[in-house]
Parts: structure tokens; sequence; C-alpha cells
């Protein structure tokens, strides 16, 4: 008898997955359709009898997020608190200290993101989180008091991935159907964690065509504003790194920048992107140009970068090598967008098919007349706030690619960063097809974008 209820209860379960695993595709689908035309507030209307709202927190790195946004793309609330001068003055994300900000932050993000949105927790129909990838003691924090909020209130959980949700920002911040990218679309991902170009299949399907073999990009800019001793103001390192480039350095006139060599750009014509090369550039530009002062008193540095960043460059050197960094490093963005573009005009048949499956016919019959199987090209990630690798990557596309009609899609650069939204944004579609999460999932510290279905 018991043999035959353990089979019971199995069955029920696999009857339970299957029809969570059917409603999660025909949600997909109706959702990758409607986004695809531009009109994914219909699409939504469908499933719902009125907006669904979320409440989502987010602690991957080193901003402490929370915010509330319904399925009609309303941004109720977005709180980032960010840990600034902490980086500055540890010199870089210290986990402890970055833990202890956290558990201090998010009980203030979450009761800022709820006043601002003008609602309480009875008014909130699902909880949100970043699951992964990132810092795993960052991510525990969001982790856990999304958790104790969900089940506490019994409210809809979701974990959600943080990469796809930057790849998916710009759906929720579009304005237009011509703003909307249609799937299949191609997306830069730029931050201080990673460097991925992906091709988006659907909301849920995503395959890396290009990744990191060393350090992302927004690292190393971290590291080439830290060693060229740019001020941060309460900004992230890579804004000012921009701003220091742009403006350049008071008393100090452009005829008397000093010329510096290209440097050299690794994997060209291959699918990888490298920049530590680059920033291994600046140390020894820094060391054959820098003069002696005396050695930084940071306790978090040790050895050879602290005897490093006890040189010090001239105003107008600082300002030559931090301008060919720049460069070099959106060169690269360039050639390998360049790159996965061709990649995907020479696989468009396979793309074209795996359309069909996911897009409008009236979308796949567009993709069909087009030699590069895309129209949108989606750059985000907070390395995307850059102004100057914008201008770049626009002028890369209207060159290499005149007659393809390719947009290139930037969401705002506030939106760009870490932020909360766009984990509610990310983990709405699997909210509307009940897909939740049990209140015991753990955090996802590794996690490619590519296992989105493997639990």
């Amino acid at each position: 008898m018991r043999h035959v209820q353990d089979i019971l209860v199995k069955v029920k379960s696999m009857l339970s997955a299957a029809r969570r695993s059917l409603l999660r595709q025909n949600v997909s689908a109706s959702l990758n359709r409607r986004v695809s035309l531009g009109r994914s507030r219909a699409g939504l209307r469908r499933w719902t009898r009125r907006d669904f709202t979320v409440l989502a927190l987010e602690s991957s790195a080193d901003d402490t997020c929370a915010a509330v946004v319904t399925s009609e793309r309303e941004i109720l609330s977005n709180i980032v608190l960010n840990q600034s001068a902490k980086i500055e003055e540890y010199g870089g994300i210290a986990p402890y200290v970055a833990i202890h900000e956290h558990q201090r932050k998010m009980p203030i993000a979450v009761r800022r993101a709820l006043d601002e949105a003008k609602l309480d927790m009875s008014q909130i129909d699902g909880v949100a989180f970043t699951r992964g990838p990132g810092m795993a003691g960052c991510l525990s924090v969001c982790a856990n008091a999304a958790k104790t909020l969900a089940s506490a209130l019994k409210k809809p959980l979701v974990g959600a991935h943080h990469m796809q949700a930057h790849a998916l920002t710009s759906i929720l911040t579009c304005t237009t159907p011509s703003e909307t990218p249609t799937f299949p679309f191609l997306t830069l991902l730029i931050s201080g964690g990673h460097t991925l170009l992906l091709l988006a299949h659907s909301l849920g399907k995503f395959k890396i065509l290009a990744t990191t073999v060393d350090e992302a990009v927004g690292r190393a800019i971290d590291k080439v504003a830290r060693e060229l001793r740019i001020e941060w103001r309460g900004r992230a390192p890579g804004a000012a790194l921009e701003t220091f480039c742009r403006k350049g350095v008071e008393d100090v006139k452009e005829e008397d920048v000093p010329h510096v060599e290209r440097l050299k750009v690794p994997f060209r014509n291959e699918l990888r992107f490298s920049f530590s090369g680059m920033h291994s550039a600046v140390n020894k530009y820094v060391a054959e140009h820098g003069t002696v002062t005396a050695p930084s008193d940071s306790s978090t540095l040790e050895g050879e970068e602290k005897d490093r960043l006890s040189r010090s460059l001239s105003d107008p050197h600082r300002l030559a090598i931090a301008r060919a960094f720049q460069t070099a490093a959106a060169t690269q963005l360039e050639e390998k967008i360049v790159l996965a573009l061709r990649w995907c005009a020479d696989n468009r048949e396979s793309i074209l098919r795996t359309a069909e499956a996911s897009a409008s016919a009236h979308d796949s019959k567009q993709l069909s007349n087009k030699r590069v199987p895309v129209k949108h090209v989606v750059v985000s990630g907070g390395v995307a706030s850059n102004m100057f690798f914008r201008e770049r990557l626009r002028a890369c596309l209207s060159e290499n690619f005149p007659g393809e009609e390719l947009s290139l899609l930037f969401p705002p650069p506030s939106l760009c960063t870490d932020n909360a939204a766009m984990i509610a944004w990310a983990s709405m579609h699997r909210f509307l097809a009940e897909d939740t999460d049990d209140y015991s999932i753990e955090s996802k510290p590794k996690w490619s974008i590519e296992e989105l279905d493997v639990p």
C-alpha cells in the first residue's frame, strides 16, 4: 500500500511539474511574440486581470538595490545604495565590508522602495531576487531577505539571473515599438564582472558567442582608474575614467599631452575578449614614465601593486595613457561585435529556424530578407553607460553594416548599472506562468546564462 502511495505522490509531482513547464512555455512564447511586435503590454494583460506587482532585491556585488515594477512595465521605484566611498577607500570590493554594507542597507532600500512606490507589502504580488551569478556572500544577503519576506507573507518567489536581467532591460525601458528589441537579437553585456556577447533567442534562451579569457572590461577599467589616481568623486570608476579622458586636466593643454603608441588589441578575428594585456600595458607605462613618491599607506595593497602605486605620473602622461586605454578597449568591443554579426550571417539558416519556433511569422519573414538575421544590438551592463563607447559602437555599425538597418539600443545610463528594476522584469514572465521557486532555493554564484533551465 505504501508503495502505491509513493507512486501516486510521484505521479502527482510529475503532473504538477509538467503543468508548470507547459504554462511557462505558453507564457514565454506569448511574450516573445508580443515583445517582438512591440506590444508587450497587451501580451501581459492577457495573463493578468490586473497589474502584477513585483518587489525585487539585488546585491550581487557592491550595490544594495530594491525596486517595485509592474507587469505594465511601470517602474514605481528603483532604489540603489552604492558603496563607492568604501570601494575607493579599500582599492576595490572588500567582500567582508561589502556584505556588512548590504546587511546594513537592505532594510533601508526595501523601505524606501515601498515608500516611493506608495505601496505596502499587502499590495506586492511577488518577491524576486538576484540568484546569481555574483559574489557568494553578497548574493546571500538579497536571497535571505527575499526568502524571509516571501515566506513570512506567503508571496511567490523567483530567483533571477543577473545577466539575463541586464539583457532584457531594453524591453523594460523601450517607449516605442521601433525601440523594442525583437528576438533574436545580439546583446553585449559589459560590466565589472562580465564581458559577454550573446545571441538572445527568447526571454529565457541565450547562446554565448564570446566571453573574456581573463578579466572583464569593467574590472580592467576599475584597475586603470585606480592606477592613474583618477578621483571618483562618488561615481563609479568607469564613469570617472570617461570624464577624465573627455575633459582632460585643468592647466594641461592638448599640445602638451604626449603621443602614446596604440595599445595592442588581442585575439583579432577571434570571438574572444581579453583585457589583462591592456591593463598590463598601462602598468608598464606607469613604471617607465612615473616618478617614485611616498608608498601608499593602504593596508589592502601589497607587493608589486603597492610598489607600482607608489609611482606617480605627470598629468599629461596620465591623460595620454588613459585615452589610449579607453580607445583600445572601445576598439576591442567594436571588433567583437562585428565578428559576432558576421557569425550570425554565416549561421542565418539555423538562427531563422530557431526564430520560427519563438517569434511571430511576420518577424521571421522580415528576418529572412536580411543578410544578418538580427535587427537589434543591445548593449547593457555598467560599462554601457560610458558615452565614449556608445559613440564608437554607433559609428562602427553604420560603417560596417550600412544597408542592414541594425538598431543599436542602450538602456538609460541609470539602468545600465546594477539595479533591482531589471531583476523584477527578468522574473516577470515566470511569475505570470506561475513558475516560481521554493523558499529553500539557494544562490548560484557560478551560473552560466546558457543554463537558465537547469535547477
